[in-house]
């Protein structure tokens, strides 16, 4: 008996200093466009409505149309200032977990509306982040109030590499002021 006693406390034990399984993530992106055009006319308000909805659904998983990553944060950046966010072993979930990107589906920018200077995007100085543009160098301009958003839903994605390809640089435009931005990035892990 007291062998059976050891036995399941040990197991009990085993169970509870066990590392948690990774978390299982579903996704669902929405991008709505509605707009009415209007012009004026002799007898008439002639209107042309554009209605457009860009829906990605991903289930958890590495493939197409999967994800099993996600990272989000609101952040700061002095007057002038950079950051590289490492895509591959630095980053943390919201349990704590350190996210490895080996390919990067999304990634959704929000520069701040009470920004004066834009949230630059892109072009690090080493190990860049840059299948997602066309050249190392180039970055995106992000307008106070603006919105960039990628989506690759493909199972290729936006490939990320541990040690060459891994950073991705966010710049504060000017000095004078900060800026204040959000950041969602979602990937698979391989």
């Amino acid at each position: 008996m007291a062998l059976m006693t050891r036995l399941l406390t040990c197991a009990l034990v085993a169970l509870l200093l066990a590392t948690p399984a990774q978390a299982a993530l579903t996704t669902k992106l929405i991008i709505s466009v509605v707009a009415t055009e209007t012009a004026t006319a002799d007898l008439a308000t002639p209107s042309a409505v554009v209605a457009q909805k860009f829906e990605y659904t991903w289930a958890s998983g590495t493939g197409a149309n999967q994800a099993n990553l996600i990272w989000s944060d609101t952040r700061t950046l002095a007057a002038s200032a950079t950051e590289d966010l490492d895509l591959a072993g630095v980053l943390t979930n919201q349990f704590g977990g350190t996210l490895t990107f080996a390919r990067v589906k999304a990634i959704i920018i929000r520069a701040r509306a009470a920004n004066t200077n834009n949230v630059l995007v892109g072009g690090a100085a080493a190990t860049q982040f840059v299948n997602w543009v066309s050249d190392a160098t180039d970055k995106v301009v992000v307008r106070p109030g603006g919105l960039l958003t990628l989506i690759a839903p493909d199972v290729t994605g936006y490939a990320v590499g541990a040690g060459a390809s891994d950073f991705l640089r966010i710049g504060n435009s000017a000095a004078g002021t900060s800026v204040d931005y959000d950041i969602v990035i979602i990937g698979a892990s391989a």
